[in-house]
């Protein structure tokens, strides 16, 4: 028995200790929101109540993963998000990536008509070509984000249960993946809804597996563009001039092309190439660190942003994928004298 000061110390001990504890160490399967989540995974789509609650028993919640999602790279400014992606480095290893895996490749843009080096360019961007896939337990990430982020909760609730349905469908343990802080998988970094309806079976081994093939990673990725209305061999983006004042009302528009060429043009914008004045268009101010720079952007501009909801996104993934070109068949360019 202990004293009683003694036992009140400790009891105050262990009510401060319970205060400060992170929140991965709470048992989410007792949450009433869990619960109704679960409740509605048994009723919808005929999961077994026990196994659900055994597997939230072992989830863990993150509050890093609130931190990162609240801070991504997307917030910087153009000129600060560029040099994340074009590197030298992941220049170099997307030419070592497209020369593996050419024959797959080619494959790829005869069956879906995305370009080779566009599909390079996204596994790079992703995963540095499948060397990073993220660190993070997917159900912890998905888990945290459905229940302690309300700023997004009703979509990470969805992908959540997209996650667990996956799970069933490719027969694994859903506590062994890993991923991304946004529970984004595999070589191309596919968040659940994206692999179950995206992802394919390209090398027709009876899977489909973004974690560890690359045959896969390059069809789906592949796939995903073309199911986005990817259109084979048209312009992505040209970089624009601007004069007067009407620009401006294009590029609040937003990203999505929806005036033709001919009438972006007569609002002051000029470009060197030749397009169709028909061609659905948009227009893209990017900061610099010392004024703006304006790029007319296309259909494919836009699919590769639904990839990742962003214009720097879309246009780090473009030009990494046009220097990853030009590297290959021209050389690297050459360093300027100072």
């Amino acid at each position: 028995m202990f004293p009683m000061k003694l036992k009140m110390k400790s009891a105050a001990f262990l009510c401060l200790v319970f205060l400060i504890l992170p929140a991965s160490y709470a048992d989410v399967s007792k949450r009433k929101d869990v619960n109704e989540f679960i409740d509605r995974m048994v009723k919808e789509h005929n999961f077994n109540k026990d196994d659900l609650i055994k597997t939230f028993k072992k989830v863990k919640t993150n509050p890093k993963i609130i931190e990162a999602i609240t801070r991504p790279a997307e917030a910087k400014p153009w000129y600060q998000y560029r040099p994340i992606f074009l590197t030298e480095d992941r220049i170099r290893q997307g030419v070592k990536f497209w020369r593996k895996n050419a024959h797959h490749l080619q494959r790829a843009y005869e069956t879906y008509g995305v370009a080779p080096e566009m599909i390079v360019a996204i596994i790079g961007v992703e995963t540095k070509y499948g060397k990073y896939k993220g660190k993070y337990p997917v159900m912890n990430a998905l888990t945290t984000l459905a229940f302690d982020y309300p700023k997004r909760a009703s979509f990470f609730e969805k992908e959540l249960e997209e996650f667990l349905l996956l799970a069933r469908e490719e027969k694994v343990d859903p506590m062994k993946l890993k991923g991304s802080y946004a529970g984004a998988m595999g070589k191309p970094q596919f968040i659940a809804s994206s692999y179950r309806h995206y992802a394919v079976d390209f090398n027709g081994d009876g899977k489909r597996d973004l974690l560890n093939s690359t045959v896969d990673a390059i069809g789906s990725v592949a796939n995903y563009f073309a199911e986005h209305k990817w259109y084979k061999d048209e312009p992505v983006t040209e970089p624009a001039k601007v004069t007067g004042d009407k620009y401006k009302e294009i590029v609040e528009k937003g990203i999505k092309p929806e005036l033709p060429l001919s009438k972006v043009l007569e609002a002051g914008v000029s470009i060197e190439e030749r397009h169709s004045p028909s061609l659905d268009t948009a227009l893209i101010e990017l900061e610099l660190e010392n004024g703006k720079e304006y790029w007319v952007a296309f259909n494919n501009f836009y699919v590769i942003s639904r990839y990742n909801r962003s214009e720097l996104y879309a246009m780090a993934a473009y030009q990494l994928a046009q220097e990853i070109k030009r590297f290959r068949f021209v050389g690297p360019r050459k360093k300027s004298k100072k």
